[in-house]
């Protein structure tokens, strides 16, 4: 969507006609695309002189650590799937990519360890997938190397029902896992397989089944509406058949796909109507009546749902952010920094073999860095795409201006009621959430957005 000309938001907010037209342009498009993270990783670019990690995290002023690990393997890519990961279950190769992780996680520890770890994530790809005894060597170097508490930070991993098994769900509940989370995406077979997700509906049931037996404070499940031969009656069956397992979150993602996935953009269009916003809809309206609160656009989660663990605080801006493993991104304030980015199983491939070899992880030479301007657009997106919204005075005391001076083309969300102002507390509002990925699409900055459509994939 172009962007507006900061001179002419005040005529667009007093001219009713050119208001309207400027919300139906922005709501036309409501799935244009997924900021789950700002600036966009495509937006990254090798830097001109290695950046030396001591020298980034000694300055960061985060009060705590958020500790990440990328394992970059699955049993198969999924069609909607453009994230770094390579199908491969060989477990030579992983046990060969842990010891990498091991390798990087030494190096980096004593830059790091100066401040403690509030949070606690393994990602991927599907961390499950590694054999039980490299899934402890994680848990091992996050408490022993990077000097993880688990007592006093949350833990979050991810898996997929083929994964789940007795040995390694023990081996979580031992290391004081709070979360453990699931992409199921659906519990029709025929869906599963139009989007090349090799998955039968058993399978998921019996996973299921296995992890509500080990009762961890929080479970997650994700669904994906808008799959091809999706119906609103086959979405909201799905949608059921989770909540029959009392999970304490749901996460609701919209079918996304781009010229780099398996099922390409004119999937959706061969459809005809685009139905995602209904199911969307009717999905939330399902998930608010049993009890669910809404958090984000993706995000439903019960309202008790938590640890019993007293944990260190950690700011939502997400600064602060170790990222170990290829794949991984790592957040300071002023640099977000990764290893190279790649979808074709070729690239992948090449870049988690170039990973494994280096000696060397004490640098950042790939990533981004971060201008005031992009610090406070960044602040603010971090902020407002959450039902939680964003204090102004906390905007303020960051920066030492004010929001809505920085940017007045916020006021075009409150005059169309897609926000709303609280004296402090400036939200979206049910409408403006529900066209989160539009407006997280419209405040991208043009710099930003010029160096996303430049990003050559490989």
């Amino acid at each position: 969507m172009s962007k507006v000309a900061f001179s002419t938001y005040a005529d667009i907010i007093n001219d009713k006609a050119a208001l309207h037209n400027w919300k139906e342009n922005l709501i036309s498009d409501p799935y244009r695309s997924y900021l789950y993270a700002y600036p966009h990783k495509t937006s990254y670019r090798e830097f001109e002189t290695k950046l030396p990690l001591s020298t980034l995290w000694s300055s960061e002023p985060a009060d705590t650590f958020f500790l990440y690990m990328h394992i970059p393997f699955c049993g198969a890519r999924c069609g909607f799937c453009n994230l770094f990961t390579l199908p491969d279950k060989s477990a030579k190769v992983h046990e060969v990519y842990v010891d990498a992780l091991e390798r990087q996680a030494k190096q980096w520890a004593p830059i790091m360890k100066h401040k403690p770890i509030a949070r606690f994530a393994i990602g991927g790809g599907t961390p499950t997938l590694l054999e039980p005894v490299q899934l402890e060597r994680l848990f091992r170097i996050a408490e022993e190397t990077m000097g993880l508490d688990p007592s006093v930070a949350s833990i979050s991993v991810e898996t997929s029902p083929e994964t789940v098994t007795a040995q390694r769900l023990q081996i979580l509940k031992e290391r004081r896992v709070d979360r453990v989370s699931m992409g199921i995406q659906s519990f029709v077979e025929s869906e599963a397989t139009a989007i090349y997700r090799p998955q039968k509906p058993l399978e998921v049931e019996r996973a299921l089944e296995q992890l509500k037996l080990y009762a961890f404070p929080i479970l997650n499940l994700d669904l994906i509406y808008g799959l091809p031969g999706q119906t609103i009656d086959s979405w909201l069956y799905s949608l059921d058949r989770a909540i029959s397992y009392e999970p304490e979150e749901i996460f609701l993602y919209p079918l996304y796909t781009r010229e780099q996935t398996i099922v390409k953009p004119e999937v959706i269009k061969q459809q005809g109507t685009d139905h995602r916003m209904s199911f969307y809809l009717a999905a939330r309206e399902r998930l608010l009546s049993k009890g669910y609160v809404q958090y984000s656009m993706r995000r439903f989660a019960k309202l008790e749902a938590g640890t019993s663990k007293v944990l260190l605080p950690y700011g939502c801006q997400e600064e602060g952010m170790i990222g170990l493993g290829c794949g991984a991104r790592s957040y300071t304030q002023g640099v977000h920094y990764a290893s190279r980015y790649g979808v074709s199983r070729n690239a992948t491939a090449s870049i988690i073999a170039d990973y494994v070899e280096t000696d060397d992880y004490t640098t950042a030479d790939y990533g981004i860095i971060l201008t005031d301007s992009e610090q406070k657009r960044r602040f603010i997106l971090k902020a407002i795409l959450h039902m939680e919204g964003l204090a102004l005075s906390s905007y303020s005391d960051r920066f030492g201006t004010q929001m809505l001076d920085d940017h007045p083309e916020l006021k075009l969300l409150l005059s169309t009621d897609l926000a709303w102002l609280d004296a402090n507390l400036f939200r979206l509002s049910v409408e403006g959430m529900a066209h989160s990925d539009a407006i997280g699409d419209w405040f991208i900055s043009s710099d930003v957005r010029d160096r996303m459509e430049g990003y050559v994939y490989v």
